[in-house]
């Protein structure tokens, strides 16, 4: 009987498993380096040694939830397919114009990337439908097979994105396109806008459709060929795939809408968090991921993580629901180097994987935050589980250069390197609390990730944070919030209207279409799903305005429909509200987009960590800096040998097999019913 849920998070570090024994909440947690080359390596050997390590019998894995990196590694270093767009006559350089803004404003030297598909690839064919679906210009079946002889005259072009002016109201012409190209060239993959995103705003609808289009040989090949791996280690196991908006999605769709999965880990590990903090009744969480490449923050409010319709990748634009996550270059092996102006920078550039941190022996030479918090005492020399072994010779020989260019003591320079990486996660959280109206010092900071607990007190001072809860399992967290999550869809119609009771018809319709569509989708992928749930909500503005707020209308576990007019003009004068601290209870408000979410509820099992130990072992003690004063005498625990009820005083050391948590002197620790540790910063 398939009793087990499995979570895999790749990280560009290490690839994480957590899996859950369903009837008895049972919890396993496995690390081991990620491979960079071909990232399935590390999911496969790491999914037989989880099973090994902990007698789990590979028949019995009901569910393998995968987070990838896949198509966000493919984006940075733009690897992906060669790409040809199809567009409108007279759009065809639609892409490069974009929104005619600079990516650094005050530097006139740099440019935006250039466009996934070059100008030569960029077909333009003689059509054109109106603002209001209708026919301006018909499409001929002549200019259709001219269209296919030139792309076939391309042989480095394997995928195509179809992008026609207005296609997201009428997307006949589209559809008669992609379907003559795949009846034609069957081995090229083909993106149409109207279904990859299907909204107003031209070049955000491009841009996210050639993107899609991009990533579908490498990411619809990888999912694929790991779904068939994964099926010879446990051959019951249903393969989801996590995407960037918080749900799961089946291969073939993952395969089919590649651009979903951007960021598929860092959500995953929001899903997590909201997790973690309702077990001990925190509903107000701002997150910080730390890795050994990146930090992720996000916002989660009530339980529920902050969405964004927006996001850039390496400079590209991608518009589609996603857990809003701010994304900067400072993790554990963060490289700190000394510029050109003499001043020391940490980041982005990173170690990795591979060698890595110069502390992990692995043939790393460069100084890295990593190394920086071993001088500094921070990161024990025997990490909990004994699966490496730190070298402090080699962080020193890293790191002393820097000192001496700087002209300071070894520990100070490590201070340094600390201080900077720790600034710039500040400045993360600032970008997803403070400009956007929400002030830190009233929500928690929840740690995550393998170096999240060595950052986190220092980071929560820089904000005026004063509480900080560290999760069972931190360095887990995004793989545990992989078997947290359900099957999801989201659909969306374009339905620009004044609110007005005259215009509730047309919208009630819109809303019944989707409704229709969610109920198809119900039916093909969750079936015998108990627990199926829908989200109404609205993209609106007051008419005038060039941005809208998505503002939540309607939700329940059978079909639903429109509200009235007043009700839905109350729910987005509220929701301006809480933005902007005010609204025009008398001004014109109009609706852009329609949306729906779909959600099956997926089989759970609350979670149940590993006994914890009542007997406290022999404290070492070592010395750590936590400030320029000097060294501080500190003892490492084990947390294991932390059980629910414990408070403990600062300065400690706090470790286990995912991650390590630094307690200052000033702070204090206890452990609650749920085994998370909750600690409290003094007043400075």
């Amino acid at each position: 009987m398939e009793n087990w849920i499995v979570g895999c998070d790749v990280g560009g570090t290490f690839t994480d498993f957590c899996a859950r024994e369903m009837a008895s909440g049972r919890t396993v947690i496995h690390k081991r380096p990620s491979t960079p080359d071909d990232p399935s390596r590390a999911v496969l050997n790491g999914l037989k040694e989880l099973a090994q390590l902990h007698d789990i019998d590979p028949a019995a894995i009901g569910r393998f939830a995968h987070g990838t990196t896949v198509a966000t590694n493919a984006l940075l270093q733009r690897k992906g397919a060669g790409v040809a767009l199809v567009t409108t006559r007279g759009f065809r350089d639609l892409l490069e114009i974009g929104r005619q803004a600079r990516p650094l404003i005050y530097d006139l030297q740099v440019d935006a990337p250039a466009p996934l598909a070059p100008r030569h690839l960029r077909f333009e064919i003689d059509e054109r439908i109106g603002p209001r679906g209708e026919v301006l210009r018909p499409l001929h079946d002549a200019d259709i097979d001219a269209l296919i002889e030139a792309i076939r005259a391309q042989p480095d072009v394997t995928a195509v994105a179809v992008c026609l002016i207005f296609a997201f109201i009428n997307p006949d012409h589209e559809r008669r396109i992609a379907e003559a190209i795949r009846a034609a060239l069957p081995q090229v993959f083909v993106s149409v806008s109207s279904d990859v995103q299907p909204e107003f705003r031209e070049f955000e609808r491009f841009s996210t459709t050639l993107i899609n289009a991009f990533l579908q040989p490498e990411v619809s090949g990888y999912m694929a060929r790991l779904e068939a791996e994964v099926k010879t280690v446990a051959p019951e196991a249903e393969f989801g795939i996590f995407q960037s908006s918080g749900g799961l999605m089946s291969v073939q769709r993952a395969g089919q809408f590649p651009v979903r999965t951007a960021l598929s880990g860092p959500a995953a590990g929001a899903v997590g968090a909201a997790g973690s903090g309702a077990s001990s009744g925190i509903g107000d969480v701002i997150t910080l991921d730390i890795g050994g490449t990146s930090t992720d923050v996000c916002l989660i409010r009530d339980g529920k993580t902050a969405l964004a319709s927006t996001r850039d990748i390496s400079g590209f634009r991608i518009r589609l629901p996603m857990v809003d996550i701010h994304t900067v270059g400072a993790g554990g092996g963060s490289i700190a180097q000394i510029g050109g102006d003499g001043l020391m920078k940490v980041g982005p550039e990173s170690a990795g994987a591979v060698p890595g941190p110069a502390c992990y022996g692995k043939g790393g030479t460069l100084p890295t935050v990593s190394d920086a918090n071993v001088i500094l005492g921070r990161l024990p020399i025997q990490l909990a589980g004994g699966g490496l072994t730190i070298d402090r010779d080699l962080a020193v020989r890293a790191v002393e250069p820097v000192a001496q260019q700087l002209g300071v003591s070894l520990e100070e320079a490590a201070l340094g390197i600390v201080g900077i990486a720790n600034a710039n996660m500040s400045r993360a959280i600032r970008v997803v609390s403070i400009e956007k109206g929400y002030d830190p010092r009233l929500f928690t900071l929840m740690p995550f990730g393998g170096a999240g607990g060595l950052h986190a007190a220092d980071v929560a001072k820089s904000l005026g944070m004063k509480r900080i809860i560290v999760p069972l399992t931190p360095g887990i967290l995004c793989a545990e919030g992989l078997i947290m999550a359900d099957l999801q869809e989201d659909f969306v119609a374009n339905c620009r209207s004044i609110v007005t009771e005259a215009a509730i018809p047309q919208l009630r319709a819109e809303c019944a279409g989707l409704v229709d569509r969610a109920l198809d989708w119900l039916a093909q992928e969750a079936v015998g799903d108990a627990a199926q749930t829908m989200h109404l909500s609205f993209d609106m503005r007051y008419f005038g305005q060039n941005y809208e707020l998505a503002v939540p209308v309607a939700s329940g576990t059978g079909t639903i429909t429109c509200p009235d007019a007043a009700t839905l003009r109350e729910a987005f004068l509220a929701e301006y509200r809480r933005s902007y601290g005010h609204c025009d209870p008398d001004g014109t408000v109009e609706t852009v987009n329609l949306r729906l979410r779909a959600t099956a509820r997926l089989t759970q099992s609350a979670a149940k960590g590993a006994p914890q130990a009542t007997s406290v072992a022999e404290r070492q003690f070592v010395p750590v800096w936590f400030d320029r004063t000097g060294p501080a005498q500190t003892p490492i625990l084990a947390r294991a040998h932390l059980p629910a009820g414990t408070v403990l005083p600062g300065p400690a050391i706090i470790t286990q097999l995912d991650s390590t948590t630094v307690v200052p002197p000033d702070a204090t620790v206890r452990v609650d019913g749920a085994l998370n540790m909750i600690m409290e910063l003094a007043d400075v």
